[in-house]
């Protein structure tokens, strides 16, 4: 079959959504041998480019704005005169990536992923013109498409809650983590990652953007409490600007600049290597759509504390530990809790490890496939 995808994401985008995008699209070229066209602005970013070339397949097509006015104005070509080139090409389905479709009839079946509705959940951490343009996205997109996925449960009941979508159009698909993830380092690379930044410490791993939704500030508040009680370090790798500023400020005035450690930019190569290296992973966030960095973590036989409610359950699975992510002191409590048993972090690994299996990249293709299916 022939199936198309709204590609700005995959080439323009490498947080969340972006990395979304392209392992929906590296399963699919994996597990399937079906026909693959990426509608994506003109790319010209060197990781995308990199990715492109990486993934070279005679199954997978590039699909670029075609004239001036679309090059100029990108949005315009994806939201609307991007029907044009989905008839020409003959598709059997397009699949929003994120949250879009184009609007008007393209002649074949049409999906849409909806990440999560924080915009609406939390309207303070988004500016007021920011939700009004994603509510009208979101509403064209999930009440026209002939499928929503949610991402997960929590996704499913919001969309259902806040804009009233028919249950029996959606469809909960769980995404997966890079395969990288799934492999054991050895002990040489991360002792070389030990001595790359300077840790002289055993750590306590957060990933993720500096935002107040992922409240890395209540993180350091929390181990601050227990900073003299245990040998470990707080490791915090993401990027940001004003909150992360807070963040280093706050770690400033605790006075415990030499216990925690901010990493911004490192290569994704090494993701895996923190991961495994670390002794905890902490994941305090009031809300996300899936919670990525908890696969990951799980992936990598680390144990995970993450928040009550949310996705996190369904994302960190019944033996990660739970917190209030409001309350410092629930926080700095199950950090020393799990810290100072080892047996239980034995259990927290092994169960983990198995419930995380149902994440896989072929796991998650195979079901996406068989929503495809649903339509046809």
């Amino acid at each position: 079959m022939r199936f198309g995808f709204d590609g700005k994401r995959a080439t323009q985008n490498f947080r969340g959504l972006g990395n979304y995008s392209r392992g929906l699209i590296e399963g699919l070229l994996e597990y399937s041998e079906d026909e693959l066209f990426l509608y994506t602005p003109k790319v010209t970013e060197e990781r995308a480019l990199n990715w492109l070339k990486e993934n070279q397949n005679p199954r997978l097509q590039l699909r670029e704005p075609g004239n001036i006015l679309e090059q100029a104005v990108p949005s315009l070509w994806r939201s609307f005169s991007i029907v044009n080139d989905i008839k020409k090409d003959q598709l059997d389905l397009y699949h929003g990536l994120s949250h879009e479709i184009p609007v008007g009839s393209t002649g074949c079946k049409s999906v849409v992923t909806i990440h999560d509705l924080i915009f609406l959940r939390y309207p303070e951490f988004f500016p007021f013109i920011d939700r009004v343009t994603y509510k009208k996205k979101f509403n064209y997109s999930s009440h026209n498409a002939d499928m929503v996925i949610a991402i997960c449960e929590q996704t499913k009941l919001d969309l259902i809650n806040f804009l009233g979508v028919d249950e029996k159009k959606i469809v909960v698909h769980y995404q997966s983590c890079d395969p990288v993830f799934y492999n054991e380092r050895s002990f040489a690379e991360k002792k070389s990652l030990m001595e790359k930044y300077n840790f002289e410490r055993p750590f306590i791993l957060n990933v993720g953007a500096f935002e107040e939704r992922k409240n890395q500030l209540m993180l350091i508040e929390a181990f601050a409490k227990i900073a003299s009680q245990v040998e470990q370090d707080l490791v915090l790798i993401g990027n940001g600007k004003s909150y992360l500023e807070q963040c280093k400020k706050k770690v400033e005035d605790l006075k415990i600049s030499s216990r925690v450690h901010f990493l911004s930019n490192i290569p994704f190569s090494e993701l895996p290597v923190f991961y495994q290296t670390a002794d905890l992973f902490c994941f305090p966030s009031h809300f996300e759509g899936f919670g990525i960095p908890i696969v990951e973590a799980l992936f990598s036989k680390t144990p995970v504390i993450t928040s009550f409610g949310s996705c996190f359950p369904e994302s960190a699975g019944p033996d990660s530990e739970y917190i209030d992510p409001l309350s410092l002191t629930d926080i700095s409590d199950k950090i020393l809790k799990v810290l100072n048993d080892v047996s239980l972090q034995d259990k927290m690994i092994s169960r983990g490890h198995n419930f995380v299996q149902k994440f896989t990249r072929k796991q998650s293709t195979e079901k996406l496939l068989e929503c495809y299916t649903r339509l046809f």
